[in-house]
């Protein structure tokens, strides 16, 4: 990793539904010696806030954000934030940053968040994504993601979850809510918060330096692409769905009114990508269906120097640069990417990608069906 790379602030999005205990497990995670330097920065939607008054955090971490919703209104206010953080911190103004967590508010759609960090040519140079960590009320959860986009949107797109009030819920609606969570995020990790208690372990990791989050990646792929029908999804294209633990429904029918139209695919490449064409079909997938396109990870073997992957990582319409690894992290060289959409069908990434790619419909398992 460059000194470039190493320098870059990592930034953490703490999101989640409405009542899923994010604010109680932040101001659990400000009181780690780990998270000494620190900025906090809390938005809260509606004219009086609350929650910020709950938050155990100096002056100098906190920054609140209560004129709108991060993800839209007030995201030009978030990259200002940014800026004005890291100045003064460079300036020796505040004490050195070394992470930022933002909270967003229980409605909040994460993935402009994302996009802003890596789409933002200042915010890029200085600030590098530290992971989604998502909260879900494992009482209210359930009957959430059925009701809710927004709270299927903050799981499907998350790194880590973290299944709170636990023991205010039965046995039964913990597992079936389980079900579901591996169904819409079926390759995040997952632990359990109680009363802001958790394996803080694995948040942290979020945010350790590019080296850790390649072998991360690396590893993510492997789960991904290892999960039964490749696409992430059951033999009936939908994804799997649990009606609760009381469920006696016939599960041989589609449940898009659960799902939001919410859909998770993998691709495994068996030969080696030509890499300016291989570039060119993400920069149409990206025009075409970038506002769908939730997030995409990538391995990619490259016939000009297959010993060596490229590592991808897209939000919506931006890329990250791409990166090169020393050495594949495992035996498997093939090329691996996975999606994580929003009403795209699976067909139509594997038709372009054989139309604008140039790559064989008999190399991408599963194989393209209607590419000819």
């Amino acid at each position: 990793m460059s000194e470039a790379d190493a320098a870059k602030i990592p930034v953490t999005v703490l999101t989640g539904f409405l009542g899923s205990g994010k604010t109680t497990l932040l101001n659990r995670l400000l009181r780690r010696p780990a998270m000494a330097g620190a900025a906090v920065i809390v938005n809260e939607f509606g004219e009086v806030g609350l929650d910020h008054l709950l938050i155990e955090a100096s002056e100098e971490q906190f920054t609140l954000l209560d004129n709108g919703c991060v993800c839209c209104t007030v995201r030009g206010d978030l990259v200002e934030t940014l800026k004005e953080l890291e100045r003064r911190s460079r300036r020796g103004e505040t004490p050195r940053i070394e992470r930022v967590v933002i909270e967003t508010t229980g409605l909040a759609d994460p993935v402009p968040i994302l996009h802003t960090l890596i789409a933002e040519p200042e915010l890029a140079a200085r600030f590098r994504v530290g992971g989604i960590v998502t909260t879900v009320d494992a009482v209210n959860g359930f009957a959430t993601l059925g009701r809710h986009a927004e709270a299927a949107k903050q799981i499907a797109v998350a790194d880590h979850l973290l299944v709170t009030k636990t023991d205010l819920a039965s046995p039964e609606t913990v597992q079936a809510l389980g079900r579901r969570l591996d169904a819409l995020a079926p390759t995040a990790t997952r632990g359990i918060a109680s009363n802001g208690e958790a394996d803080f372990a694995a948040l942290d990791a979020l945010a350790e330096d590019e080296t850790g989050k390649r072998k991360r990646l690396a590893a993510w792929l492997e789960k991904a692409t290892a999960l039964p029908v490749h696409g992430l999804m059951h033999e009936h294209g939908h994804a799997g769905h649990d009606c609760g633990p009381d469920c006696d429904h016939d599960h041989s029918h589609h449940h898009h009114a659960h799902d939001h139209g919410i859909r998770s695919y993998s691709f495994v490449i068996d030969e080696p990508v030509e890499w300016a064409s291989f570039a060119r079909w993400l920069d149409y997938l990206a025009m075409l269906k970038g506002e769908d396109m939730l997030r995409m990870k990538g391995l990619v073997c490259r016939a000009d120097d297959p010993a060596r992957p490229m590592v991808l990582h897209g939000v919506q319409h931006v890329f990250h640069p791409p990166v090169r690894l020393d050495a594949w992290p495992s035996a498997d060289r093939r090329t691996r990417l996975v999606f994580i959409v929003r009403g795209i069908a699976r067909e139509m990434i594997a038709t372009t990608l054989v139309k604008f790619a140039g790559i064989g419909a008999g190399s991408i398992d599963p194989p393209a069906r209607s590419a000819a």
